[in-house]
């Protein structure tokens, strides 16, 4: 077991590059499976999860290439699976891998998933995904904690979604690509992890329109070929690099960033006193001399991102103010904020909300992180904290940022991984 140690209280400076998105990197590897050729795919992140997938998509038959030197692309070839079992061995630490379901129903017909495992931070129910598997024709089984679905061959249909959801829209467009006729996707996402699958696929020669709107058409084809891709930037990575130089008085260069991908994250960070500007060589973010505190409410793109809600919660605890943090996509993602009380901050859970009133100072202490995003935010609080602090449990963090202590080092911040001694 590891874990991050770090002596705050030093202002962030330098620059860092952001690295791919895990989560657009998941679901466009899982649609290499739909390819009649080979896929090759460049700025793909080193990640616990990544790894996961690639065993998984190993475990089916398909051949995977790693790179063996820089700017060497991952290529994989999925042309003749062997299995059709995603075990659970294999997803019982990650939820996109449900993501496998809809490229081998639609291709084979066939699919036995376990039911998937990742972060708990509440229910991330998969009955959108099969519900809409059904209405294209599938008969779906869950026995003994999996979930076996078949289909002698899918047709199109109109599924509207009852909440958005990233992986169900993922998970249905690509079973639809090579269903028979046109399926209609209402109340989609509109995340731009979903217009990068869908760019990714129209490459393959799918023929996908409305993506990055919550209505998607989808003309079935009889097959796909493979295709060259390179993931978009980790806007999640971005953006808690840019909540980090905020909090911490610090000046920033982010390179490889989309600016355009977190809006709803810039304006809250002008409103708390934070600079950002365009640059040459990439967007630079300023923090104030101290942080103004400011409300949110997460809700789906182009809204505030769930995943930036711990980040932000972190840096109010040290904000001139209370802020009201309302969090409307998971119902058990505050369990980061008991962690950041035992640091001094001063939060009140009510239900979905959160209230965070700033102190002037928290105090470094051990800590446990209980999900990816907790993570993060426990070494953003730990980095303005007075002392050591020490996160423990960060095999969650591996699952999501990569190296994330060395690129914090490399701009000043006095933090390391160690070993856990018992």
């Amino acid at each position: 077991m590891q874990k991050i140690v770090m002596e705050g209280g030093h202002p962030l400076s330098g620059e860092v590059t952001i690295s791919g998105a895990k989560n657009s990197a998941l679901p466009l590897l899982f649609g290499a499976l739909l390819g009649e050729t080979a896929c090759h795919f460049h700025n793909i992140p080193k990640l616990r999860d990544i790894n996961t997938t690639l065993a998984l998509l190993e475990s089916l038959g398909a051949t995977v290439e790693r790179p063996t030197k820089k700017n060497q692309p991952y290529t994989i070839e999925a042309q003749r699976l062997k299995h059709l079992e995603a075990p659970y061995d294999l997803v019982k630490t990650m939820r996109a891998s449900v993501l496998v379901m809809g490229p081998l129903l639609a291709k084979y017909g066939k699919a036995r998933v376990s039911l998937p495992g990742g972060c708990a931070i509440g229910a991330r129910p998969i009955n959108l995904h099969l519900k809409a598997f059904e209405q294209m024709g599938a008969k779906i089984h869950i026995e003994g904690g999996y979930v076996e679905a078949e289909a002698k061959k899918l047709h199109g249909a109109r599924v509207h979604f009852d909440t958005v959801t990233v992986t169900g829209t993922e998970n249905v467009m690509m079973a639809a690509v090579l269903a028979k006729g046109e399926t209609i996707l209402e109340n989609a996402a509109r995340e731009p992890e979903v217009i990068d699958l869908a760019n990714l696929l129209n490459k393959m020669g799918a023929h996908i329109v409305g993506a990055g709107t919550d209505t998607l058409t989808i003309q079935g084809v009889e097959s796909l070929n493979g295709a060259t891709h390179t993931v978009i930037p980790d806007r999640i990575e971005m953006g808690t690099f840019m909540i980090a130089a905020a909090m911490t008085g610090g000046s920033i260069l982010i390179r490889n960033g989309e600016l355009s991908l977190l809006e709803a994250l810039r304006v809250k960070l002008e409103e708390v006193g934070a600079k950002i500007k365009i640059e040459e060589k990439g967007l630079r973010v300023e923090g104030p001399k101290h942080v103004q505190a400011t409300d949110l409410t997460t809700a789906p793109f182009p809204g505030f991102a769930t995943d930036f809600q711990a980040q932000f919660m972190a840096m109010m605890t040290i904000a001139h103010g209370s802020s009201v943090i309302v969090e409307t996509i998971f119902e058990n993602r505050f369990m980061h904020a008991q962690e950041l009380v035992r640091m001094g901050a001063d939060i009140k859970i009510e239900g979905k909300t959160a209230i965070v009133k700033g102190v002037k100072k928290l105090s470094g202490a051990p800590v446990m992180a209980s999900d990816l995003r907790a993570s993060a935010a426990l070494i953003l609080a730990g980095l303005v904290a007075d002392g050591l602090t020490e996160v423990h449990r960060i095999y969650h963090l591996d699952r999501g940022y990569e190296e994330i202590e060395k690129k914090f080092r490399k701009l000043g911040a006095r933090i390391k991984r160690a070993q856990v001694k018992y």
